[in-house]
């Protein structure tokens, strides 16, 4: 594996850092990056691979911009960008995802319940716009994972989720796919850590993108597997 490419943008000094992982989405990353900018100035694109120019667009928005030569997953691009995050002092860490389905200004909302809490998850509101895939998909994961690690959430798939250093450092997934989201849930289950749900506004564009029917019977899969501990 080659490691990744860095810019050579300023780090702002700011305790809180936004991460964004990034395949392809050259069409939306500089809308997400100046919104993203009206709330917090440390933020690192993780571009995973991308051949349309996504890591060319984020380096001229003064971020950090970290490149994967090929594309790794979700979950390893979050990873690099949480990991450079803390590496370079960042003491809170909040994911957003590139694709604009994510309103930054919520941004706010995340810090304030994150005070007491040691992760918080973005929970989008049901709404007729929503793909049936999630729908019913994440109903079924949601019920999977209060289940097996009794973790009560109505949107275990959301991508918008905050989190501490020191959470970090226990949720640290492996997954490198979309089953990021549910390792971080079981590892919080495992851990015992103190969490929040927070509702979220998000926009739907016209072409659905993420957990797909197949992704979802993969998930419950490895819940059942990280609730026997393999």
């Amino acid at each position: 594996m080659k490691m990744p490419q860095k810019s050579k943008s300023r780090l702002k000094k700011n305790n809180t850092w936004i991460i964004i992982p990034a395949y392809n989405e050259s069409k939306n990353i500089k809308g997400v990056l100046l919104e993203v900018k009206k709330y917090c100035q440390n933020i690192v694109v993780i571009d995973d691979g991308s051949k349309d120019g996504t890591f060319e667009i984020a380096n001229k928005e003064k971020v950090v911009a970290l490149q994967h030569i090929v594309n790794m997953g979700k979950g390893a691009a979050l990873k690099t960008g949480c990991d450079y995050a803390v590496n370079h002092g960042a003491d809170i860490l909040i994911a957003i995802d590139s694709d604009g389905q994510h309103d930054p200004a919520e941004i706010p909302h995340f810090l304030e319940a994150l005070k007491d809490k040691d992760i918080v998850f973005g929970c989008r509101k049901l709404n007729q716009k929503m793909p049936l895939v999630f729908r019913y998909g994440n109903f079924f994961i949601n019920k999977s994972t209060e289940l097996l690690f009794g973790i009560k959430l109505h949107d275990t798939q959301s991508g918008y989720r905050a989190f501490t250093k020191e959470a970090y450092q226990k949720i640290r997934w492996k997954s490198s796919d979309y089953s990021v989201e549910s390792e971080m849930i079981a590892r919080v289950g495992r851990h015992r850590l103190r969490y929040a749900e927070i509702p979220i506004e998000t926009i739907y564009a016209d072409k659905y993108k993420g957990t797909t029917i197949i992704d979802g019977f993969k998930i419950v899969l490895n819940l059942i597997l990280w609730r026997i501990g393999l």
